[in-house]
C-alpha cells in the first residue's frame, strides 16, 4: 500500500539526512571547513529535489529498493546546497538569513563559505560514483548534474540574474532566467531518478515536460512569497528581492496574475503526467506542493 504524501516526503528527508551523515559525518576540523559544509548541508532544507529523484525512481518502477536512489538524492542536495551558499555570499546576492538561520559566511566568514561551497560542489560528483548502478548509467548521471547545474544550466541563470539587476526584463527573458537558475537542477533531479530506474526515452521526455514545469512553478511561487509572506515564515528577509530592485513574475504580472502563473504551469506539470498511472502520483503531490507551500 502507498504511503500518503506527507509521510512519504518525511521518510525521503530522513533517508536523506541519515545517507548525508553517513557519507560525510563529522569529524575533527581545525579548518573548519567539514563543519562549514555540515552548517549548509543540515540546516532544514526541505530536500524537494532529492525527494523528486525518489518519487521519479519510483513512477518508472513502483517496487524499486530505494537505497539506490540514496546517492543521488545526497548528491543533488550537496549540489543544490553549494549553490545556496554561494548566492548568499556578498558578491552575489548578499544574504544575511538563510533558512531562518545566519547564513554560512555570517556564521562562519567569506573565505569559508566559499570553500564549503566548492567541497559540496565536487562531493556531489564523488558521491554520483558511489551507486550500484552501472558505470554506463553513472556517466549518465554525471553529465545531467553538470549540465544541470553549469555553465548550460543554473549558474548561467545565476549570472542572468546578476546583470538583470536594476534592468527591465519582459517575461520571455525572465522565464528564460529561471529555465536556468531554477528549473535546470529540478529538470536534472527527475531525470536522474527516471535514468536510475531505467526509463525509456518517452518517459523521460514526458518526465522533462513536467519538471520543466514545476522548475518554473517553484520560482513564481517564490517570488509570490517574496511579496505575501513573512521573515519568519519563508526563512529570509520578506521583501528582499524588492529591495535590490530584481525583477520577479509579480513584478512583471502583478500579483494576482502570477499566482494565475503558478496554477497554469501547475497544470501543464499534471498533464504531462498523463501516461502514468498511480506510480507518478507522488510527482502529482510535489507539483501541488510547490504551488502552495508557505516557505
Amino acid at each position: 500500500m502507498q504511503q500518503d504524501f506527507k509521510t512519504f516526503a518525511s521518510n525521503c528527508r530522513q533517508r536523506v539526512d541519515t545517507a548525508l551523515d553517513l557519507h560525510f559525518p563529522a569529524g575533527d576540523d581545525p579548518t573548519q571547513l567539514r563543519a562549514a559544509m555540515r552548517y549548509s548541508l543540515f540546516n532544514g532544507g526541505k530536500r524537494v529535489r532529492p525527494t523528486l529523484a525518489y518519487a521519479a525512481a519510483l513512477a518508472i518502477k513502483p517496487e524499486l529498493d530505494l537505497s539506490l536512489i540514496d546517492p543521488i538524492a545526497c548528491a543533488l542536495e550537496c549540489l543544490h546546497s553549494y549553490s545556496l551558499v554561494h548566492d548568499d555570499l556578498p558578491a552575489m546576492d548578499d544574504d544575511d538569513l538563510r533558512r531562518g538561520k545566519p547564513t554560512c559566511h555570517i556564521a562562519f566568514n567569506e573565505a569559508s563559505a566559499i570553500l564549503a561551497g566548492d567541497g559540496l560542489q565536487t562531493l556531489a560528483f564523488d558521491l554520483l560514483t558511489q551507486t550500484r548502478l552501472p558505470a554506463s548509467t553513472q556517466i549518465q548521471l554525471v553529465r545531467e548534474l553538470a549540465q544541470g547545474s553549469g555553465a548550460h544550466g543554473m549558474v548561467l541563470g545565476q549570472a542572468i540574474d546578476l546583470a538583470a539587476v536594476d534592468h527591465q526584463l519582459n517575461l520571455a527573458q525572465l522565464e528564460q532566467m529561471h529555465n536556468h537558475k531554477t528549473g535546470a537542477l529540478i529538470r536534472a533531479a527527475v531525470a536522474m531518478g527516471a535514468l536510475a530506474a531505467e526509463a525509456t526515452h518517452t518517459q523521460l521526455a514526458a518526465l522533462d515536460t513536467y519538471a520543466s514545469a514545476i522548475g518554473l512553478a517553484f520560482q513564481v511561487q517564490d517570488d509570490i512569497l517574496d511579496v505575501t509572506g513573512d521573515t519568519a515564515t519563508i526563512g529570509k528577509q520578506q521583501g528582499a528581492d524588492i529591495a535590490k530592485n530584481k525583477p520577479t513574475y509579480v513584478s512583471l504580472l502583478g500579483l494576482e496574475s502570477a499566482k494565475h502563473k503558478a496554477a497554469e504551469l501547475h497544470q501543464q506539470a499534471i498533464s504531462a503526467l498523463n501516461e502514468f498511472g498511480d506510480s507518478a502520483s507522488y510527482l502529482r503531490d510535489l507539483a501541488r506542493y510547490i504551488v502552495e507551500r508557505s516557505n
